[in-house]
């Protein structure tokens, strides 16, 4: 491992506590639900500004069961061009259980600038308040709302891209194959950051990478608990585990881009063969030298520039067209 890579694990580990995740109390999901790069970390970290110019606020939509979702939005500064902006959905990581809009403002702020395009990221519900599938749900709800609702903010809902990372991956994955299956909208690109696509944790690079930074094996064990307690649902069950679903051909486009010091490296290498396999057009890349999550930390994981440019030059040439 990078040395600064474990000199960031090490004060990483200080800042969060390290606490296992099946052992959060509701205190301590809630205060790692609020953390926030920027506010908890030096900026030298995850070189975490806003690009100048971008435009940035809160707004809310309301999902299938009444609930009001909390979104928070990135627009571009003003270009030459007066066309209704293409719109990515972003669903940001955590375990289904962590994580919030408030830790993506760089990343997302970066993509609205470099795309040339509305960023909405969702602040779908969590487990385990809220279970498995609430959190596909809201995803889906926030998409045929961005789709319906578009011109209003001054964007195109014909030219949709999902968007996430890690278990914000899954998210993006599901809701394709959901949109695909039940008459849209039409999605132009999906783009995984390093996605949980498999809850067997049955391939070796779970096991390879078992004590790993930023994510271990026992994480993963204690987010799906909490995701799927309760549910009933099988974990092969695509709603939670794309990657076992019978059928991906007929998906948009899609780019994986996975980290190689990261159990979930060989589920997202192995949905992205699935997917060209099934005849969908897709570009992977495993990032080496990466943990999980390095897409947040350009300041500790040099190779995050170059995996922050491929994703907006992916999601550039299939939503300006």
């Amino acid at each position: 491992m990078p040395l600064r890579t474990r000199a960031f694990t090490a004060a990483y580990d200080r800042v969060t506590g390290r606490t296992p995740v099946a052992d959060l109390t509701a205190e301590q999901r809630d205060r790692a639900r609020g953390f926030s790069w920027p506010a908890r970390a030096p900026v030298s970290w995850v070189t975490g500004a806003v690009p100048r110019g971008v435009t940035m606020w809160d707004s809310r939509f309301t999902a299938r069961d009444g609930v009001s979702v909390p979104l928070r939005l990135y627009r571009p500064a003003p270009g030459a061009s007066t066309a209704p902006l293409p719109v990515v959905v972003y669903l940001h990581g955590g375990g289904w259980v962590l994580g919030s809009t408030r830790g993506y403002d760089a990343l997302c702020g970066y993509l609205a600038d470099a795309v040339d395009a509305l960023v909405v990221s969702v602040d779908y519900r969590l487990a385990p308040e809220h279970p498995a599938p609430q959190g596909v749900h809201d995803t889906v709800d926030a998409v045929r709302w961005l789709a319906d609702n578009a011109a209003g903010l001054g964007a195109d809902g014909s030219r949709l891209a999902v968007c996430g990372d890690s278990a914000g991956g899954n998210l993006a994955a599901v809701s394709a194959l959901i949109m695909r299956d039940e008459g849209g909208p039409r999605i132009s690109h999906q783009a995984l950051l390093y996605p949980g696509t498999d809850a067997t944790l049955g391939h070796p690079s779970v096991d390879e990478h078992a004590d790993a930074p930023m994510l271990t094996r026992s994480d993963i064990v204690g987010y799906l608990g909490h995701y799927l307690a309760g549910t009933g649902l099988d974990v092969k069950d695509p709603v939670v585990s794309p990657f076992w679903a019978d059928d991906l051909s007929g998906l948009p486009p899609a780019l994986v881009q996975t980290a190689d010091l990261d159990p979930l490296r060989d589920e997202g290498q192995g949905y992205a063969a699935r997917l060209a396999a099934a005849g969908v057009p897709v570009r992977a890349t495993n990032y080496a030298g990466a943990p999980h999550g390095f897409m947040s930390i350009p300041g500790v994981v040099p190779a995050a520039a170059q995996a922050r440019f491929e994703l907006a030059t992916e999601l550039h040439s299939h939503l300006h067209v």
